[in-house]
């Protein structure tokens, strides 16, 4: 019995000694988590400025594991974020917005501000960037390699190599079958004297011969001199004069510039003079040129429908159409600027010799009225060169008689609204003459 009562109570010894250790530690724990806690709130401490006192350090053992192990996690933490981060930074340069955004928000959720833990010792992706530009560098050899061979091959004397091959066999005669000075021929034709481009680029799309023939830079540098005449001489700062014709500013000859107006006019009292009307007016202004320089001017209250298909041709019926030339002029501030010279047309008279029969007529002064108009060419949204914006506007009459010319000049305010360019595909349709 003695025994049995002297183990039970050496079992009630140890189990209060284990739980005297479990309350240590547990004590121990709490205080460091307090220490921790109160440095944390100080100011100009973190939670990396903590660090255990050696004197306590026998009776902390377990909370320095516990701390210690907390400083893996978050160093865990910390590089997991790094490696969504720099996923996310891999995909936005890829252009996967989408996965981009999720890598960030993921990274963000883990450190918030791991954006500023990051130290970029090279580009991100550097080696995949590099990658690209050496096989874009590559196909950029590989295409003026091609252009330059099959330029060369197809001037070789005797040469059996074809503009191009018929896709099926044909019992007819193929067109590759033509000279290449008869197909050029064609596709001078296919530009015309109206300067479509449009087309001629569509027609390159047929095949690898019809982009070579597309690109012939005789039909482009006689594009661009019909543009800009003598002032495209040299070709710099210009790779090509194709390059020229879609960088250089110019006026758009496939469509028309039309602005509308409006506005509202007090109009005459009643006859009671109960009430005044008011009235408003809507007009616009129509804007056509060509590519020999001249430019038709046109305003009306009629809409586009019915004025645009009257507007293809130079030589229209419409009595208030005022005709003219223009230039392009290049200013100091690499502004472009179209200024233009419009007058109503001249139209023949007969004289009426029985009217005045009998009595001495009192011949009227004659003049010539001209309109003097500047505009800047801008471009807006995605397109480009299409749109004009009123920067004078002026009316000129001369006297034959005496030779003095009168000046008007109109002020320009909210009535001159910009004009925008509208593509008519009638236009390029049909083709008088060639290039």
């Amino acid at each position: 019995m003695a025994e049995a009562e002297e183990d039970c109570h050496s079992d009630l010894v140890r189990t209060d000694d284990n739980e005297r250790a479990g309350e240590a530690n547990l004590q121990a724990e709490l205080q460091m988590f307090r220490a921790q806690w109160m440095f944390e709130l100080a100011p100009g401490m973190s939670s990396s400025g903590l660090e255990p006192l050696p004197c306590r350090a026998s009776s902390r053992g377990p909370g320095v594991k516990s701390v210690d192990a907390r400083g893996k996690q978050e160093i865990a933490k910390e590089e997991k974020a790094k490696e969504l981060f720099l996923k996310a930074v891999e995909e936005e340069q890829n252009g996967a917005l989408y996965e981009a955004i999720k890598f960030y928000r993921l990274a963000m959720q883990l450190v918030p501000d791991i954006e500023f833990k990051i130290t970029y010792t090279r580009s991100p992706d550097g080696d995949g960037v590099g990658k690209r530009c050496v096989e874009d560098n590559k196909e950029d050899d590989k295409m003026a390699d091609l252009l330059s061979d099959f330029q060369q091959q197809l001037t070789l004397p005797e040469s059996s190599v074809k503009l191009c091959q018929p896709e099926v066999d044909v019992s007819q005669t193929h067109i590759s079958v033509l000279p290449m000075e008869v197909l050029m021929y064609i596709f001078r034709w296919v530009v015309s004297s109206d300067l479509d481009l449009r087309s001629l680029e569509q027609l390159s799309l047929v095949c690898r011969g019809f982009y070579i023939c597309a690109r012939d830079p005789e039909i482009w540098h006689q594009v661009c001199l019909k543009i800009w005449g003598r002032s495209c001489n040299k070709l710099v700062p210009y790779a090509s004069w194709r390059e020229m014709f879609l960088e250089r500013p110019r006026v758009r000859f496939d469509g028309v510039y039309i602005s509308k107006t409006k506005y509202i006019r007090q109009g005459e009292q009643s006859l009671d003079g109960f009430y005044r009307a008011w009235h408003q007016v809507e007009y616009y202004r129509y804007l056509r040129f060509f590519p020999d320089g001249q430019v038709m001017m046109l305003t009306t209250p009629e809409d586009p429908q019915s004025i645009v298909p009257r507007l293809r041709t130079k030589n229209t019926r419409t009595d208030a159409i005022l005709l003219g030339h223009y230039r392009l002029s290049q200013e100091t501030d690499n502004q472009t600027k179209v200024f233009a010279v419009i007058m109503k047309k001249k139209e023949e008279k007969p004289m009426d010799y029985h009217k005045y029969r009998y009595f001495l007529r009192v011949p009227a002064q004659e003049t010539d009225h001209s309109f003097h108009v500047g505009l800047q060419l801008c471009s807006s949204g995605r397109q480009r060169f299409n749109k004009l914006v009123w920067i004078h506007h002026s009316c000129h009459i001369t006297y034959k008689s005496t030779g003095e010319t009168a000046v008007t000049t109109f002020d320009i305010d909210k009535m001159y609204t910009p004009l925008f360019f509208a593509r008519v595909k009638s236009f390029t349709a049909f083709s008088e003459k060639p290039l």
